[in-house]
């Protein structure tokens, strides 16, 4: 976890340091988990911890959040393989930072959300899968992904974040995508 992280999270657990402390109600503890869960993913999820206004990209968004820093290393040696990355993701606000990362490295990419039309949906899937395509990386989130959706050229699939809930994940549309996926690529 970077500094910023670090910080956030412990001040998270301090402010509900009695809710933790005593079992509170589970509502109240869901959320607090969630708040922690938003932390580890990026710090920018939160409202105000994004430099700015102006709001710009930079290095900032990689040494901001752990997962990031990993993701800056682990693209450019799959971009040099010519491999075709895909990345899930539950939080729509999470690919909106991770668009605005792949816009200021550079990378090509699609993107599926639940806000996706049908028609947008078809053309990115078919923009990503035409062959001699220059998109590299294809982002989806978890709730609108999975069936239906033919990424036959993915070779990497990424969770950034998966579900707490192990036995919601597997059987999933993640899991259920990545497994028809691998099953095509053998």
């Amino acid at each position: 976890m970077s500094q910023m992280q670090k910080q956030y999270y412990r001040d998270l657990l301090q402010k509900d340091l009695e809710v933790v402390n005593a079992g509170g109600e589970r509502k109240r503890l869901l959320n607090i988990a969630m708040q922690l869960r938003k932390c580890c993913n990026h710090p920018y999820l939160f409202q105000g911890a994004e430099p700015g206004p102006p709001y710009t990209t930079g290095d900032h968004l990689v040494t901001s959040a752990g997962k990031m820093v990993l993701l800056d290393k682990l693209l450019p040696k799959l971009k040099e393989r010519d491999s075709r990355v895909l990345i899930f993701s539950q939080m729509t606000r999470l690919l909106d930072i991770l668009e605005d990362y792949l816009m200021f490295r550079g990378y090509q990419y699609c993107r599926i959300d639940g806000n996706t039309g049908g028609e947008d949906r078809d053309a990115s899937i078919e923009a990503f899968n035409k062959p001699g395509s220059e998109k590299f990386v294809f982002l989806l989130s978890t709730r609108a992904g999975g069936l239906g959706i033919n990424l036959a050229t993915v070779d990497v699939v990424i969770l950034y974040d998966s579900d707490y809930n192990w036995s919601k994940e597997g059987s999933s549309s993640v899991s259920l995508f990545a497994r028809s996926t691998l099953l095509r690529k053998r």
